[in-house]
């Protein structure tokens, strides 16, 4: 199974141990992990037909009131794909007027990694029981609580939904809205407005924050000679803290879960996880043509035992590019223990800069006139300086 992360060394003893470990090779190190995901921007039409919607997108509810009514609550059941496709849908919907300005027929809404990420779950089988112990998501709708990619979505699904609710999102609901819970692992999700405030107050306030932004943006546009707000570097920020905070929170949660994976499958989730704090830093936009280009070449299958990397012969060799780079990229992080996080983080605090990020992950490498110096030298204004706490002395230990 896949093995303990080891413990993270201090900068000093990562300093120590490599001393040629200079912060433009960290930065080089993003720069060529992350551009051969970036390679995969141009070929989404060409790979899949044109099929940018989720799979069952057009049976999904897309009104709460589609969902069933029973004792005055809005029952919603996650554990069904089609049914925790509606939330994503019903969000999209509710929040389109938002982004009337970015593209037709609610294209440029940010929201749409969340489903499409899901949609992508769900066909590549990785909502199944991986155990084979239930027939769960094996033909069938059914979304299992033993995947450990189900967990994880639960709180980039219903913890969004829900924060949408208390923002206010829907306006004022004649009911109140309640999830089923799963048959197992009860106690590792909440399942109404109330529950998971009282449960994971500080997650509820991050979603909630991302959808007051949207609102606040509609309320200054009602104003006499105001127009609105609405910033779309504004928005990403809210929504990104709001998606990597839940991420942070559910890794621990389900980390056992990742027992049940394929070594290869097990790094690639831990991987992935990982190469979601680096993306959030650009403000990078998760909009549908966006997102679909982005994930056309995430591996089409789960991976098994006898995957190797980077010679997995039914996979593109871009598919091979991006899974090796994903790895390549939370090992350096890991070895600097999280430096090269902060690193990308604080180079990516000014929008300038995040608009370098942004440029690079979509399309830099597939340039042939790609030069990562070039984009060092870009972003070498920035103050690139460990932080505080990260500035140990050689003799102080962690």
């Amino acid at each position: 199974m896949i093995k303990a992360l080891q413990p993270q060394r201090s900068w000093s003893q990562t300093s120590m141990m490599y001393p040629y470990f200079s912060i433009k090779t960290l930065l080089l190190i993003v720069v060529v992990a992350l551009n051969p995901a970036a390679a995969t921007a141009q070929s989404r039409t060409d790979t899949n037909g044109g099929d940018i919607y989720p799979p069952l997108w057009d049976f999904a509810p897309e009104d709460l009131l589609d969902f069933p009514v029973k004792d005055n609550k809005i029952v919603i059941n996650p554990w069904n794909y089609r049914e925790r496709l509606g939330v994503y849908k019903s969000l999209l919907k509710a929040s389109a007027k938002y982004f009337m300005a970015f593209g037709s027929q609610n294209s440029g809404n940010i929201l749409w990694g969340l489903p499409l990420q899901h949609g992508w779950q769900f066909r590549t089988g990785r909502l199944a029981d991986p155990t084979n112990g239930t027939s769960c998501g094996h033909r069938n709708l059914c979304v299992s609580v033993r995947s450990w990619w189900s967990c994880m979505n639960y709180y980039l699904a219903i913890i969004p939904f829900l924060g949408a609710v208390e923002a206010g999102l829907f306006g004022e609901l004649q009911y109140e809205v309640e999830m089923l819970p799963p048959g197992d692992r009860r106690e590792d999700f909440c399942y109404s407005v109330g529950d998971c405030h009282s449960r994971i107050p500080k997650l509820m306030d991050e979603w909630k924050a991302y959808f007051e932004y949207l609102l606040s943006t509609e309320q200054r546009a009602t104003i006499p000679g105001k127009s609105s707000s609405f910033v779309m570097d504004d928005a990403l920020h809210h929504m990104w803290k709001a998606h990597v905070a839940s991420i942070a929170y559910a890794l621990p949660k389900f980390q056992d879960s990742l027992k049940y994976l394929a070594d290869p499958e097990a790094n690639f989730g831990a991987d992935w996880a990982n190469g979601v704090d680096f993306i959030a830093a650009t403000h990078f936009s998760t909009d549908l043509q966006t997102t679909n280009n982005f994930q056309a070449f995430l591996p089409q299958r789960m991976l098994v035992e006898s995957d190797v990397l980077p010679f997995i012969s039914d996979f593109s060799s871009q598919q091979n590019r991006v899974l090796l780079s994903l790895r390549a990229l939370n090992k350096a992080n890991r070895l600097t223990g999280g430096l090269l996080l902060k690193l990308w983080q604080k180079a990516m605090s000014t929008e300038a800069a995040r608009k370098i990020g942004r440029k690079l992950i979509e399309d830099l490498a597939s340039s042939p006139s790609f030069d990562p110096l070039g984009i060092y030298s870009d972003l070498k204004g920035a103050d690139f300086t460990a932080p505080s706490f990260m500035r140990k002395s050689s003799s102080n230990t962690d």
